[in-house]
């Protein structure tokens, strides 16, 4: 299947975490931290620790590590601090 990760299509398989796909990619981080603006990337896996937080179909503040990939996704870094729900 395809999803596109910054606007490029991306091969992943069905069933993967998208985390897993954007850990192949060549450029692996996810977020910027909204205070310094370090990269961080998918880490822990099992949704402890959010830093894979990316926008995922106009969706801000997805934990990749527990989002299974769909068909044309599309997923941007996110830029901005996490959003929590009301």
């Amino acid at each position: 299947m395809t999803i596109y990760v910054e606007g490029k299509p991306v091969a992943a398989e069905p069933g993967e975490s998208l985390a897993a796909v954007l850990l192949r990619q060549a450029v692996v981080w996810s977020r910027p931290t909204p205070v310094k603006g370090s990269r961080r990337a998918p880490y822990c896996m099992i949704g402890v620790c959010f830093d894979c937080l990316a926008q995922v179909d106009g969706v801000a503040s997805v934990q990749t590590c527990m989002t299974p990939v769909q068909e044309g996704m599309k997923v941007e870094r996110q830029q901005r601090k996490r959003c929590l729900p009301s």
